[in-house]
């Protein structure tokens, strides 16, 4: 009986295209940063950020994708992801920001996302920016064919748990390629007998992206339809990379320059 991800396993041609495109999302990250500072709008950011995209013969992904109206998502404290840019939205000292960034090259997307500090930040908030990479991580290093998403899942959801935080479950890892969001490839990020025990195949590209709140798992959507907070305000973190399943493991295909994978396990 043939996989049932098997029709999703990229081609050597199509995985050099998701190296390329995933390479660029990387440089835009890091292209960003001197930028994310007290006084900046999200708006600001974004047109950066489009700009540069557009400099580098690519598309940003999220503009018009489902109506989303910007060309990145800039999620600010208690928001958990999709925030929208703005002109009026001002970033100031201890904020904490994940900016989100998918692009299209030669016809193929690379998606990722990192957390950015707004001058001097909380304790509270550095630990969770710390423990939620390392959530991102945990699900990463077991990538390997063979294993079970619902492994991976678990292991993220335990982690999380055992420093008391929780992990968002209304949105996931999915595959990735020639489409954003690939049917059939959702990696969650908890724990739950309903998951589907699929095991992962090499040729595979897909994204480990957890959402990870200091307080409660619970979420609502704001009236944009787009971004989402935690029902109790708490902080949420989130990081994520677009991955390859090789026969040894995992290549991280978002890997910033000079960002090393830590070799920590659950």
């Amino acid at each position: 009986m043939a996989h049932p991800l098997a029709h999703l396993i990229k081609t050597p041609q199509e995985i050099e295209k998701m190296r390329a495109s995933g390479k660029l999302a990387a440089d835009v990250l890091t292209m960003i940063e001197p930028y994310v500072v007290p006084g900046t709008s999200t708006e600001a950011l974004n047109q950066r950020c489009h700009d540069y995209i557009i400099q580098h013969d690519a598309i940003p992904a999220p503009l018009n994708y489902r109506g989303f109206p910007k060309s990145i998502c800039t999620s600010v404290n208690h928001v958990v992801c999709h925030g929208i840019p703005r002109s009026d939205k001002i970033l100031k000292e201890g904020d904490i920001i994940n900016i989100d960034v998918t692009v299209i090259k030669n016809g193929y997307h690379g998606d990722t996302s990192k957390m950015f500090t707004v001058g001097k930040i909380s304790t509270q908030a550095e630990r969770l920016l710390k423990i939620s990479r390392e959530c991102m991580y945990i699900g990463i290093n077991l990538v390997k064919p063979g294993i079970s998403l619902k492994t991976i899942g678990k292991a993220i959801d335990e982690y999380a748990r055992t420093h008391h935080y929780s992990s968002v479950r209304e949105y996931c890892g999915h595959g990735i390629g020639s489409q954003f969001h690939e049917e059939g490839l959702q990696v969650l990020h908890y724990d739950e007998t309903s998951i589907p025990d699929i095991k992962l195949i090499e040729g595979l590209t897909f994204t480990i992206e957890p959402m990870i709140n200091i307080g409660k798992r619970f979420t609502k959507t704001l009236n944009d339809d787009w971004t989402v907070v935690t029902k109790d305000r708490s902080l949420s973190a989130q990081w994520e990379h677009t991955l390859l399943c090789t026969k040894e493991g995992v290549e991280i295909l978002t890997l910033r320059d000079g960002e090393i994978q830590p070799e920590y396990k659950s």
